[in-house]
């Protein structure tokens, strides 16, 4: 597999602890946990995909192993990078998940493509 298994069993517990029902989506070699149909976060290349709230990001930023996340040369508004020694503890996971949850019900959901 492209992502880390142990890594999304750690993120299942948490989700299960809390229980937050999700769906999981293979999704560019990384795998996406889905939140009322909406990405809350995922793995993506080793490292954490946090969606969260753009108002927070500079603050954020501020946290060890966290960038702003680029696609095609372009910053992704309200996506982080997060490096693992940034969500080594349980805690810090814990933490990066909260942020997406709290971000989750704000979030908008992706426009489903039209199948032909």
């Amino acid at each position: 597999m492209a992502y880390d298994e142990f890594l999304a069993d750690r993120m299942r517990n948490i989700f299960l602890a809390k229980n937050i029902f999700t769906e999981e989506k293979k999704m560019m070699g990384g795998l996406g946990f889905m939140v009322d149909n909406k990405l809350c976060i995922g793995i993506y290349k080793g490292e954490l995909m946090a969606r969260v709230h753009p108002d927070e990001v500079p603050l954020l930023l501020e946290r060890a192993g966290t960038r702003q996340m680029m696609q095609g040369g372009r910053l992704m508004k309200g996506y982080l990078s997060i490096e693992p020694e940034a969500y080594d503890s349980e805690n810090d996971l814990e933490f990066w998940i909260q942020k997406c949850l709290d971000f989750n019900p704000l979030a908008k959901s992706s426009k489903k493509k039209k199948k032909k």
